[in-house]
């Protein structure tokens, strides 16, 4: 039997092709340092896993959980945005919670494209943004982000005859996978450039507090404060190290929240309400936890960054997320899907190839800092002698 053609694209998935590199490893005997997601190896604040282990002994948290029964964290949240940004949000109508950023990205185009319409997404991006075009029967015109550019679209080149079939444009900064940020100046030349062209902006804002140098990024909404173009996704995954609990939301244009609130309900009911009422202990909590997770996230990067140094592997320092965003030497610039299921194979050394995150993307690897120092460590040695070996070879 056929399945559906629309799967076809999803194919080709960076976190699946190395999760059977890794699989292959572990059956040739590798001990894998996993370097290749972006999961959080530090455990979520104590006073958040009191506040959801609490929430499981009261049996009026077990049965489904309606939009209704998410109001009280819809307040919280507009409260957060507006302390935060100073941007006034109505909880009834421009927030939408989520079972995680993801979640968010993939199914809003549902909602928005036709088949045939266009999409404007970065190269490199995040996999999910494209699965959720591809899934909605849309087209994709990719904007390139080039070091040169400071891995940032620019949007004069895109043709017009895409712009006239565009519908939406993806960005996010800080981004995955190249560890870019963007300034409130960029998000104003974007807002005005959909403005103009009549597209929805959506913003992936996941990494908005991994951010080094104690620096703040805008939201693009504080361009946009009117919300008439555009909205955007937070999650509790990078900030609370809430991974595996799966909490995010939206906030942005109430056409948007309304159209995505549709599509969820054929869905999903949301999370167990335990974990919502987790995330609100987390965002009217001491941020002291965020600060601690950055500090260690930054001397990660600091550590690696110099130990990689050292084996002649030269990476600038990325000011945000938890990543090195690392140009392969010129020997492996043409194949990076190569290089890490070799690499893997032969030290147990995992990484994501540059490749699976967009054309633009070949010539890099990414570092995920999710192990500790010693570790590292190790893993730099391991490819310290994968070098020579290949250099020996």
């Amino acid at each position: 039997m056929e399945l559906s053609q629309r799967i076809k694209p999803l194919a080709n998935n960076v976190f699946a092709d190395m999760d059977q590199a890794k699989t292959e490893a572990i059956n040739r005997g590798k001990n894998i340092i996993d370097l290749s997601l972006g999961s959080s190896d530090l455990p979520t604040p104590k006073h958040i896993i009191n506040t959801i282990e609490k929430s499981l002994k009261n049996p009026e948290n077990h049965g489904y959980l309606l939009h209704g029964g998410t109001a009280k964290f819809r307040q919280v949240i507009a409260n957060w945005y507006e302390q935060r940004f100073g941007i006034c949000v109505d909880w009834q109508t421009e927030v939408l919670p989520l079972i995680g950023c993801q979640e968010g990205t993939a199914h809003l185009p549902l909602a928005i494209i036709n088949s045939g319409d266009y999409a404007l997404l970065l190269d490199p991006g995040y996999p999910s943004h494209s699965g959720g075009i591809y899934l909605a029967g849309g087209k994709i015109h990719t904007m390139p982000l080039l070091v040169e550019n400071n891995f940032l679209p620019q949007f004069d080149q895109v043709p017009q005859n895409i712009l006239a079939k565009a519908k939406m444009m993806v960005l996010s900064y800080p981004h995955n996978p190249t560890t870019a940020i963007a300034s409130v100046h960029f998000f104003e030349k974007a807002v005005q450039f959909c403005q103009t062209h009549n597209i929805f902006l959506i913003h992936d804002f996941p990494y908005m507090d991994v951010v080094f140098n104690e620096q703040l990024l805008p939201s693009v909404l504080q361009v946009d404060q009117k919300k008439e173009i555009s909205i955007e996704f937070f999650t509790f995954s990078k900030s609370y190290n809430m991974g595996g609990f799966r909490l995010g939301f939206a906030i942005g244009n109430p056409q948007l929240i309304t159209a995505l609130r549709q599509i969820k309900s054929v869905i999903d009911f949301n999370q167990y309400r335990g974990i919502l009422q987790g995330g609100i202990t987390a965002l009217t909590s001491s941020q002291k936890c965020v600060q601690e997770t950055v500090e260690i996230y930054q001397d990660r990067r600091d550590f690696l960054v110099s130990e990689l140094d050292k084996i002649g592997w030269h990476i600038p320092k990325p000011e945000s997320t938890l990543y090195l965003w690392a140009k392969l030497p010129e020997k492996y610039q043409d194949n990076s899907i190569k290089f890490c299921v070799e690499l893997v194979k032969e030290t147990g050394v995992a990484l994501s190839p540059g490749a699976r995150f967009g054309k633009h993307g070949e010539g890099y690897v990414r570092f995920a800092l999710v192990k500790p120092n010693s570790v590292l460590q190790a893993a730099v040695e391991k490819i310290a002698s994968y070098f020579k070996l290949e250099t020996d070879d």
